[in-house]
C-alpha cells in the first residue's frame, strides 16, 4: 500500500493532513504504513499527477476524495461535518481509508 500526501509547499494544510493521515492510519489497523509527502512544484507537474489541489490523498495513486480534477497549484477544500475545511476530519480519512480494497 503505497500512502501519498500530495501537497505544494506554500499551503498551509499540508502539515495537518500528514498528521490526520497518520492517526486515520492507525485507526484502520495500518499502523506500518507509510505516507510520502510530494512536493508538486509546477503547473506541468500538477497536470502529470492530476492534482487536485493541496493536500491531496492518495493510495496506490487513487485519489481518496475523488472529485472533478482540478490541476493546479492551488488549495483543495473538503466537506467536513462542520463546514468546508482545507483538510478532512480523521473519521472522513477512516471512511476513504476503509473503502480502499473493497
Amino acid at each position: 500500500m503505497q500512502v501519498s500526501v500530495l501537497y505544494f509547499a506554500d499551503c498551509p494544510n499540508w502539515r495537518d493532513a500528514g498528521q490526520r493521515l497518520r492517526q486515520a492510519l492507525d485507526l484502520v489497523g495500518r499502523p506500518e504504513a507509510e505516507i510520502s509527502f510530494v512536493a508538486v512544484e509546477t503547473e506541468a507537474d500538477a497536470a502529470a499527477v492530476g492534482f487536485a489541489g493541496s493536500p491531496t490523498f492518495t493510495v496506490d495513486g487513487v485519489d481518496l476524495f475523488a472529485s472533478a480534477p482540478v490541476c493546479g497549484l492551488t488549495c483543495r477544500v473538503y466537506a467536513t461535518p462542520s463546514g468546508l475545511a482545507g483538510v478532512p476530519e480523521v473519521d472522513d480519512l477512516v471512511a476513504a481509508l476503509s473503502k480502499v480494497g473493497s
